[in-house]
């Protein structure tokens, strides 16, 4: 079983910041892609950004050049830095990884428990 932890969530002011920080733990032989998704009350989730084990990014549109993703493999961790946040990045993030449990194993994606962001204006 894998396990994935977030924290760093909270409440802050417009145009604040935060980092967010994601940690796997479990039957980990491999992590492929590590990301982040947001979802609002009332929408779907949406991806935010995501890294691969190669430090390949990818970053939506509303968080492009207000936010960064980092990772670092000796600890299983990924890291999301949010600045000028604004009330609309208000949601649960979630941590996500691709990871295979053995050698030459499924790639399955394996979900955290979220933290809230809240973002007051």
């Amino acid at each position: 079983q894998v396990q994935l932890m977030e924290s760093g969530g909270g409440l802050v002011q417009a145009g604040g910041s935060l980092t967010l920080s994601c940690v796997a733990s479990g039957s980990i032989f491999n992590i492929n892609a590590m990301g982040w998704y947001r979802q609002a009350p009332g929408k779907e989730r949406e991806l935010v950004a995501a890294i691969t084990n190669g430090d390949s990014t990818n970053y939506a549109d509303y968080v492009k050049g207000r936010s960064t993703i980092s990772r670092r493999n000796t600890t299983n961790t990924v890291y999301l830095q949010m600045n000028g946040l604004k009330p609309e990045d208000t949601a649960v993030y979630y941590c996500k990884a691709v990871v295979q449990t053995r050698f030459l194993g499924p790639k399955i994606g394996y979900w955290g428990q979220g933290t809230q962001v809240t973002v007051s204006s």
